[in-house]
């Protein structure tokens, strides 16, 4: 596993992926939390929990057929909230941390309002981020899903894309790694998300990251053109 200058800056990579209940972070609810801890070049710790859903709450069909998760394996499976807030917690307090995902942007805003309510946000405040989706736009055209991705770096004999947040965090593992022996620069992505011009900031903006525009097609690096927008919205 190759994570160049990243295993130089951090004591520990922890790459993350929820499945949700929905779309919203505010509605809706984490019903899979999945992570890999990297120290070096090495995987030292996964971690991978159904989580039960809030009393009276039913699961869409349509989240079953996406993921294969059904209400039954989130009652039977299932652990509190409040132990997998505790557990993540335990993930991030390994010295200094940098936090990855695919579309942090979606992961992060239903992290947030997960330990908003059943935890301590106060956990993220040591925590840098890194957007492997942001990284990709500026490598690859579109089409971005991670699918792409693993497409592009030639990882399909290796991970596998399943709508399962185990699956998808150990593909972003190997894509990240494919993109640091590909180029040098991923230091400079962190805490820096891009958005799509035409659409804004999706969720609510993270007091700590810089959100720049990044179109689609040829353009220089956005750590290179990267302005600040308006400024996020504080915690509360």
């Amino acid at each position: 596993m190759e994570l160049g200058e990243l295993a130089a800056h951090y004591d520990s990579l922890v790459v993350l992926d929820v499945e949700t209940s929905g779309l919203s972070p505010q509605r809706n609810e984490i019903i899979e939390l999945a992570a890999a801890r990297v120290e070096g070049t090495e995987v030292v710790e996964r971690y991978d929990q159904f989580l039960r859903l809030s009393p009276g709450t039913r699961l869409d069909r349509r989240i079953t057929e996406l993921t294969g998760i059904t209400q039954a394996d989130l009652e039977q499976e299932g652990i509190p909230k409040e132990t997998a807030c505790r557990d993540l917690q335990s993930l991030l307090s390994h010295g200094k941390t940098l936090l990855a995902a695919y579309n942090a942007q979606f992961d992060l805003a239903f992290l947030y309002h997960f330990l908003l309510r059943d935890g301590d946000p106060a956990a993220l405040d040591g925590v840098d981020f890194l957007d492997a989706l942001t990284v990709f736009k500026d490598r690859r055209p579109y089409p971005h899903k991670l699918r792409n991705a693993i497409e592009a770096y030639e990882l399909g004999g290796k991970v596998v894309n399943s709508h399962r947040a185990i699956d998808d965090v150990l593909a972003t593992v190997e894509v990240l790694s494919a993109m640091a022996a590909e180029r040098g620069d991923l230091v400079h992505y962190i805490n820096l998300f891009g958005f799509h011009p035409k659409y804004g900031v999706s969720g609510r903006p993270l007091a700590k990251v810089l959100y720049a525009p990044q179109p689609y097609g040829s353009h220089p690096p956005l750590y290179e053109t990267a302005r600040p927008t308006a400024a996020p919205l504080a915690r509360g």
